[in-house]
């Protein structure tokens, strides 16, 4: 090992296939894959879309049958996984589609490895060793986000809700990532403005938590460097403007470079929006969007550098102020940028009690994010956090 620098693993091997109009390309993916039958997994308000209907008439452009699981809830839940499963099965399908944002694309991806290796959810929890169990290959996949967040569709872990548990669980592994992602902007013109720019946010926090990750990985921060600079310049345009083809296709680039960028890992923000998810329900973009700029705060000596060169990206004067000032300006900025949005800035705006901050504070130092967070955190430390945006 080099003087100062540690070991570490780097991967970016996804096939992506970007660009207006690349879903016409289906039968051709489907074909390159092996496919004649695919599941399309789903979600309930997908299957009234264009989307939907472009990703269908495409598939039978070339001949070929499919099935659509159309069930999975916002935070999928691992029942949803097991249903596709059995539908899986019961249909014979050969390859899976995941339409829709991150909570489809998700539970795609854990139902390949329940189709392939049998048993619960639960037994792949990869925070008690499951990701050993996944040894078999994969069904072939393709990955249709029709949001510009979560970047899931380059990932190779998911997030499913267990109620029985009370919490979400990780699956994770390299089989997870997708054999294909078809990334096309007029699927995502029909997004209402305000998931737009909740979706838009989880990219934004994705890119910047990863960056102020704890873990080293110089690759992925000059990706989430790249991600920061293309949401700053297209989120509000694509917010504003949902015809905006060319802000809907470089937000779809921007939340891929996020879904690449935590590879390193993320931190804290992630550990307080996932039970805010679980619990209260709350959009997770919209839960990282709220949580963000305190984070920051707690963050600003550990994170400095990364937040000095955060302001200059918002296109604050860097050189003619104090570091502390310009941490203050980066952490401001995102505050603003979030008002301009349109989102709420409280927790009390979107339905939590103040009651839930201590059951919300157990399950936050539960979670595995705040171990990789630029500033280790304790239970009260996430606890404060949450008074704090509450």
């Amino acid at each position: 090992m080099l003087q100062g620098l540690r070991v570490t693993q780097f991967s970016f091997p996804t096939a992506v296939s970007f660009g207006a109009g690349e879903v016409s390309k289906f039968p051709k993916i489907l074909a390159s894959l092996g496919s004649k039958k695919p599941l399309v997994i789903t979600d309930p308000g997908m299957v009234r879309t264009e989307a939907y209907v472009k990703v269908i008439a495409a598939i039978e452009s070339g001949g070929l049958s499919h099935a659509t699981y159309s069930e999975v809830h916002p935070n999928p839940l691992d029942d949803d996984v097991m249903q596709a499963v059995a539908m899986i099965k019961a249909e014979g399908c050969d390859a899976i589609i995941g339409l829709g944002g991150g909570s489809a694309l998700d539970a795609m991806k854990v139902s390949q490895v329940i189709a392939a290796h049998g048993g619960s959810v639960t037994d792949y929890n990869a925070m008690e060793g499951g990701s050993v169990m996944i040894v078999k290959d994969l069904l072939p996949s393709i990955a249709v986000p029709t949001t510009a967040g979560t970047g899931s569709e380059v990932g190779r872990s998911a997030v499913i809700t267990v109620p029985s548990l009370g919490k979400k669980i990780f699956v994770g592994h390299p089989k997870l990532m997708p054999s294909h992602v078809v990334m096309d902007p007029e699927l995502t013109v029909s997004l209402p403005n305000h998931l737009t720019a909740a979706t838009g946010m989880d990219a934004f926090v994705h890119c910047l938590e990863s960056y102020t990750s704890s873990e080293f990985h110089p690759i992925c921060d000059a990706v989430a460097i790249g991600g920061i600079e293309i949401c700053l310049k297209y989120l509000e345009r694509a917010t504003n403007d949902g015809n905006d083809l060319e802000a809907r296709g470089y937000m779809m680039i921007a939340a891929m470079m996020g879904g690449i960028s935590f590879q390193k890992d993320l931190g804290a923000v992630h550990s307080l929006a996932h039970p805010l998810s679980t619990l209260c329900n709350v959009h997770h973009g919209l839960a990282n969007a709220v949580c963000m700029a305190e984070v920051m705060d707690f963050n600003r000596k550990e994170a400095a550098e990364a937040y000095v060169k955060l302001a200059g990206m918002f296109g604050v004067n860097t050189f003619e102020i104090s570091k502390e000032k310009a941490i203050d300006a980066a952490i401001k900025c995102v505050a603003d940028l979030v008002e301009r949005l349109g989102l709420p800035s409280r927790l009390r705006d979107c339905g939590v009690d103040d009651d839930q901050l201590e059951a919300l504070a157990d399950k936050a130092f539960e979670d595995p994010c705040h171990l990789t967070n630029a500033r280790q955190c304790t239970r009260d430390d996430l606890f404060n956090l949450y008074k704090k945006v509450w």
